[in-house]
């Protein structure tokens, strides 16, 4: 996952999730949060790059990870201060504990949008910086998918 993507990922992969449905994304297990099946959506949009379809559906969630997700897409679009609004709207979440974890140091989603503008305008390296957001999107993912199938 680039920080700043160019565009979507063209492959068959991707076509195949604008044609699935929540139910199909969890295969067929009862969906007990749409919300959180709704941000699954989302953040597998932005997996492969597919900011616009991503933006879509978290900028109608109205939850702390909807708005995770709109926080991550913006970041990616490199909207930096769009990145900021929603990262406060999202305030603190869940799987910020495990990001503290997973780095040594305690999460700041606003510091990590400031070291990845600089990395984008050339002032340091991306490398670290995409395994980080690589841990943020699974630690994400896994509480959404979780959160959607009551777990």
């Amino acid at each position: 996952m680039e920080l700043v993507p160019g565009g979507p990922l063209e492959c068959p992969q991707l076509d195949m999730l604008r044609s699935m449905s929540a139910e199909d994304l969890l295969d067929g297990a009862a969906v007990l949060s749409r919300e959180a099946a709704d941000c699954v959506r989302s953040g597998l949009f932005l997996y492969f790059r597919s900011l616009d379809e991503s933006h879509r559906i978290s900028q109608g969630i109205r939850t702390s990870s909807g708005s995770y997700w709109h926080g991550i897409m913006h970041r990616q679009e490199g909207d930096w201060s769009n990145s900021k609004y929603w990262f406060r709207r999202t305030g603190s979440h869940p799987v910020f504990a495990e990001l503290e974890r997973e780095t040594g140091h305690p999460w700041d989603p606003f510091a990590f949008v400031d070291r990845c503008a600089a990395a984008e305008a050339g002032g340091s390296v991306a490398g670290p910086l995409i395994e980080i957001q690589m841990l943020e999107w699974e630690a994400l993912m896994r509480h959404c998918f979780r959160n959607a199938l009551g777990r």
